[in-house]
């Protein structure tokens, strides 16, 4: 009896979930029972946050969607320039608040600590479990960022990604690129360390809770509501602003 088969490509970054001999071309997968799209995807690799079009024989499906035998199936990432023009509507992946909300995992603490800089509203704690991040992830509408594929592919997770670096600098090039956010920064908005809103303060407001040395170089602090930390334009804050810069460059290259 003859095996029940169907082609598969995988296309632009997918590829990085995908054993080296299936990457950038069309290959053969026997089908087992009869899975959604969804599971037969993520069998090969891809978690599903990071699909944006699902193709069957060149038209365009949903995740629920049954895989079946003598088909081919496209699989394309978001903002991928090969992807075909696809309706919103039709795609899988689903469109981003206007101002995007983050989560991240306990190995992502410093890059926590970035996407706060640059003023976006970041959950991270060192002790979440996956079921508790998934969950916010889902309710609060959260952009779940994780280098652990298992969390990435739970169910309830909408939006998501794994960043390819290690590196937490390099870590917040690839989400800056990924979902667009230069435009959207307000740096030095945000606690860095507990994620509120920061205020503005006079040196008489925090006069004692700041070197005595810094009270007399600067005019202007910024204090958190919440933790109490107050945060004036010394050295880091330099390095931070280069680095905004750095970020804001990349707008014009952004592929």
């Amino acid at each position: 009896m003859s095996s029940r088969q169907l082609t598969v490509r995988i296309h632009g970054a997918l590829n990085d979930f995908v054993a080296p001999e299936r990457r950038g071309q069309a290959f053969t997968h026997v089908l087992q029972g009869s899975p959604s799209v969804k599971d037969l995807i993520e069998s090969l690799g891809p978690p599903h946050p990071e699909v944006d079009v699902v193709l069957v024989d060149g038209a365009p499906v949903d995740f629920a969607h049954r895989a079946e035998e003598g088909t081919s199936l496209d699989v394309y990432p978001a903002s991928d320039p090969s992807a075909p023009q696809v309706a919103r509507e039709a795609r899988v992946g689903q469109p981003l608040p206007e101002m995007p909300r983050f989560i991240l995992d306990v190995g992502l603490g410093r890059l926590s600590g970035f996407l706060r800089m640059l003023g976006f509203d970041t959950l991270w704690r060192n002790d979440s479990a996956d079921d508790q991040l998934a969950r916010l992830s889902h309710d609060e509408s959260r952009v779940l960022l994780t280098r652990d594929l298992g969390v990435l592919k739970r169910s309830e997770v909408v939006h998501g990604y794994f960043p390819r670096a290690t590196d937490p600098a390099h870590q917040l090039v690839e989400v800056v690129r990924r979902y667009g956010l230069t435009s959207r920064m307000r740096p030095f908005s945000r606690c860095i360390a507990c994620n509120a809103p920061l205020s503005t303060a006079t040196p008489e407001e925090v006069q004692g809770r700041v070197p005595e040395g810094v009270a007399q170089r600067h005019s202007h602090f910024q204090q958190c509501p919440g933790c109490q930390r107050v945060f004036w334009p010394g050295t880091h804050h330099q390095r931070m602003q280069n680095l905004v810069e750095t970020l804001r460059k990349l707008e014009a290259t952004n592929p």
